[in-house]
């Protein structure tokens, strides 16, 4: 059994992933809520989410539960800190739970790697400004995201609100026949199980928050995990490994001044 802890950032969409643990074979999926001190899809407000406070105040419960890898389930929470900052906010979060860490959205950078996606479409509930945001992330991940549309909420609260049909209408409306993959960032969108019926409808890889988090826990506890229900990601039950740096390796790079990349994210 392979046991994956998840931070996730209040009471939105969190119940995706014990759909997910049930659609996953010998894979336990923990998740602890963080505190939101204002759910409000501003850039102040979804940055002190992922503040190390508010993290470090997570993870305890997850150390007893016997985790092997954590993710800070949060997209927003996470890309908003740039390139170098979620490095940071990573590597913090590893150094207090004892294990790999990672976040949602290093979980994107991880899975259109895999895909062998060269240019994606952004399918946001982020307002404009924090979608381009998300664009500039993936750039930095050498990911052109050449196409964003953005239907702008103000909260979590109206996005775990939506039902599939209004998530379908969003992602087929940001597709365009040059995207390889169709992501959606937000964690708080419910999508657990329903990946399959957005590429079916699409024709093509669709990537959600919760999905991709779940996969990048997994590839940090170097876990392999197979359900269709959860799109092409979890397709294949056997795929080259992803070029991930040790913990030492990638204290080693970030030392020397290297530049890091989407597979420097363990440590």
């Amino acid at each position: 059994m392979t046991t994956v802890g998840f931070l996730y950032p209040g009471h939105f969409a969190e119940d995706d992933f014990p759909r997910m643990e049930i659609l996953l074979d010998a894979v336990r999926l923990v998740v602890n809520r963080t505190d939101v001190d204002e759910d409000a899809y501003r850039i102040d407000a979804l940055i002190r989410t992922g503040s190390p406070e508010h993290l470090a105040a997570g993870v305890e419960e997850l150390r007893r539960a016997g985790v092997e890898a954590v993710v800070w389930a949060s997209g927003a929470g996470s890309f908003l800190y740039g390139w170098e900052g979620a490095h940071e906010q990573t590597a913090a979060l590893a150094r207090a739970a004892g294990v790999p860490a990672s976040s949602t959205s290093f979980g994107f950078a991880h899975a259109v790697r895999e895909l062998g996606a060269d240019r994606v479409a952004v399918a946001s509930t982020y307002p404009e400004g924090i979608t381009a945001l998300f664009a500039e992330f993936l750039h930095a991940a050498g990911i052109d995201a050449a196409f964003t549309r953005a239907a702008p909420l103000g909260s979590a609260a109206e996005a775990a609100a939506w039902d599939l049909d209004r998530v379908k209408e969003l992602a087929a409306a940001a597709d365009r026949p040059e995207a390889d993959a169709v992501l959606l960032p937000d964690t708080a969108l419910h999508t657990a199980g329903h990946e399959a019926e957005l590429e079916e409808l699409l024709g093509k890889p669709v990537l959600t928050g919760n999905q991709v988090a779940v996969r990048e826990g997994l590839r940090l506890a170097g876990r392999r995990a197979w359900s269709p229900r959860l799109g092409r990601i979890f397709a294949a039950r056997e795929a080259p490994p992803a070029p991930v740096a040790s913990w030492g390796e990638g204290r080693e790079r970030a030392h020397s001044g290297r530049r890091a990349g989407p597979g420097d994210v363990r440590e």
